[in-house]
């Protein structure tokens, strides 16, 4: 999608408005930048981005501003189905977001990355492969560095490597990744989606537009990912943790083998079974790419676990401390959970997503003396797991590391794993992490 010349409004100016912002100041578009966030509370952003060109306004904006526009890029946190967006549509205004705006500029090919949960680790270690292989590549996207803001510096021979978020993926109508690579898809966002389908829709936009000349990596052993592929045009390559494939990658007894071929001789550096699925996906990909399988394999030895996801903290008085903040939605938080041997102390809770925590019983009764309950949701998940496990509501993560701290016994784990957004307490989840972190630096 062109915009040169064109009345642009961007939506929201997180990360990635910024970056829209920028972008599009630089193609001499006619920027409008709008924030519901109050006026005087980013006046040194207001000054940069009026440097480069773009009109910006702060609070509540009148209808009049969205339908006097070209084009609208709203950032990724701002809902696709926003009134003032739908009433711009009627009036004739297209809205796309800052993928869709990408696809006529991005030089080289792509490769995206989706799934509910193990995104970030899996574009992060595909990254680290490429390069440990020398590659030229760049990582982006819902990870890091916004899509926009890497069009300056992308060639025709990179590979540009992107974590695409559901949010990100509802925005495009045409955009198209050379390797698409699905890791699984459960119930997450549904505060924002309103059903499972309409989530399960938008990350379906991976596969929408690809041709015969692209790879789609799909996890076999996920049912919907098994749709997905039953659907694709493109060339489908599989990955299974639990099935022995020919072709493809899969696990035996904790290795890895691509076509049959065994590429690691020994476990990997991060835990968990569905990091050993990132890695199968990650695997796919480089195969598929060209690399070879020694350089993969030195690739996947040389990788360290990404922040806030099942993070090794300390451990003091022989017990250990993970933080894994990331695990926002009840399936992450199951798979961390059962990544660990011996009693697990959970601390769960903070904004509800409208989730099920069910799913939570089992993986709870199987490993844990006592859940830690902190945050708005507290009391739902109390509800929801009912007699079958033991619960304390602590209200805040000091006091449930204080707690477990004092309970917990020489071999035990204590794990933050919430299961939930952070936004009733913190205002992300790395600030979560970080501030759980902290509190265990202290005990």
């Amino acid at each position: 999608m062109k915009v040169e010349g064109k009345r642009i409004l961007v939506v929201g100016l997180g990360r990635s408005g910024q970056a829209a912002v920028r972008f599009l100041c630089s193609r001499n578009a006619i920027v409008t930048a709008i924030d519901k966030k109050p006026s005087g509370q980013s006046d040194e952003l207001s000054e940069t981005l009026s440097k480069l060109g773009a009109d910006v306004y702060w609070g509540n904006h009148p209808m009049q501003l969205f339908t006097a526009q070209d084009l609208i890029v709203p950032s990724p946190g701002v809902p696709w189905n926003l009134p003032e967006l739908q009433e711009a549509r009627i009036k004739g205004v297209s809205v796309a977001g800052e993928l869709e705006i990408a696809s006529d500029y991005l030089s080289g090919r792509v490769l995206g990355v989706t799934g509910t949960n193990g995104k970030t680790t899996t574009t992060a270690l595909i990254g680290h492969i490429l390069k440990v292989a020398g590659q030229k590549v760049a990582v982006g996207g819902n990870i890091g560095r916004p899509v926009l803001s890497m069009i300056e510096s992308a060639t025709a021979e990179m590979w540009n490597v992107l974590e695409l978020s559901s949010f990100q993926l509802e925005a495009t109508t045409s955009f198209r990744s050379d390797i698409g690579v699905v890791l699984n898809i459960t119930p997450d966002h549904l505060d924002r989606h309103g059903t499972f389908e309409s989530y399960r829709k938008a990350k379906y936009r991976i596969v929408a537009n690809q041709t015969s000349e692209d790879v789609l990596i799909v996890n076999r052993d996920d049912e919907i990912c098994r749709g997905f592929a039953d659907s694709a045009h493109s060339r489908v390559t599989w990955f299974s943790r639990t099935l022995c494939l020919n072709e493809g990658v899969c696990s035996r007894n904790g290795l890895i083998f691509c076509d049959g071929v065994r590429v690691t001789e020994d476990q990997l550096p991060i835990r968990g079974k569905h990091n050993l699925e990132n890695a199968l996906a990650a695997v796919a990909a480089c195969r598929r790419i060209g690399i070879k399988l020694p350089q993969i394999a030195k690739g996947l030895q040389s990788f360290r676990p990404v922040e806030h996801r099942l993070e090794f903290v300390r451990k003091c008085n022989g017990i250990e401390y993970y933080n894994d903040s990331k695990a926002t939605n009840v399936d992450a938080a199951v798979k961390s959970i059962e990544s660990f041997d011996g009693r697990v102390w959970v601390i769960l809770g903070g904004k509800d997503k409208d989730s099920d925590y069910l799913p939570l019983r089992a993986a709870l009764n199987s490993k844990t003396q006592v859940g830690l309950l902190i945050g708005a949701s507290a009391q739902k998940i109390k509800e929801q797991l009912g007699n079958s496990v033991e619960v304390r509501d602590l209200e805040t993560l000091e006091k449930a590391v204080i707690y477990a701290h004092k309970n917990a016994q020489p071999g035990d784990t204590v794990l933050l794993a919430p299961a939930c957004a952070s936004f009733d307490q913190f205002a992300s989840y790395e600030e979560r992490g970080t501030c759980f972190k902290n509190l265990v630096a202290m005990l």
